[in-house]
């Protein structure tokens, strides 16, 4: 018979698994783009700026954590999160980050002071201008993250060719860009590029994770530029 101390200290060693996964900054940022929606350790690596074989490491130990699961697809592999309750834990160590380590606060300053400022858009905000017609809105992420979901009419110009598609991308109203959250850098570069280029530009700092998680509905597929 499993004695009362024992039974205790099996369970939170269970429970310890799952802190484990996420006690790491590069395991965090994995995470993080797989809120974006399924990818491969290829996709993985090179967004994260990680080798393969050290994003591969990192997704092996989450695996094992339950964190996440393997889904083939033809020759490769794609990575999920095991269920939307692994985004919802992101989230609230972000969250809870934010709220408790003034550092968190002291870095983002000094990352937005040194740039040109650019206005930011919280949800509430983006809906009301969007209820008026006033703004066009662009995903900047690449596109296998726009076409696995993205904001009901959003059009899509990767940043990393943003530059190349400027003729196509309309100019008769401000833009919003957004990326894959509040430190995401995707959509900063968007701004650079569209401000040197004669557009009128805001940032919208929520991504598709923060839109799903409060209830807010999303489309998967159709690319429009």
């Amino acid at each position: 018979m499993v004695g009362d101390r024992a039974f205790k200290d099996a369970i939170y060693e269970q429970i310890s698994r799952m802190g484990k996964a996420f006690a790491n900054p590069h395991r965090l940022e994995l995470v993080d783009l797989l809120c974006q929606g399924p990818m491969t350790v290829e996709q993985l690596a090179r967004k994260s700026n990680m080798s393969i074989g050290s994003a591969s490491q990192h997704l092996q130990h989450l695996r094992a954590s339950r964190v996440v699961r393997v889904v083939p697809r033809g020759t490769t592999r794609e990575y999920h999160l095991t269920d939307a309750k692994i985004g919802e834990l992101f989230r609230t160590l972000r969250s809870m980050s934010e709220r408790y380590y003034a550092e968190m606060s002291t870095i983002t300053h000094a990352f937005f002071d040194a740039r040109e400022p650019v206005e930011e858009l919280d949800t509430e905000a983006l809906q009301r201008r969007l209820a008026e017609n006033m703004v066009i809105l662009v995903d900047v992420r690449p596109p296998e993250e726009y076409l696995a979901g993205h904001w009901p009419g959003a059009l899509s110009f990767p940043v990393d060719d943003l530059e190349d598609h400027l003729a196509e991308l309309p100019s008769d109203k401000p833009i919003v860009a957004y990326c894959r959250g509040p430190y995401c850098v995707l959509a900063l570069q968007a701004a650079d590029i569209l401000r040197q280029n004669g557009y009128r530009v805001s940032r919208l700092i929520d991504g598709v994770s923060d839109w799903q998680a409060v209830g807010l509905p999303i489309e998967v597929g159709h690319r429009v530029s």
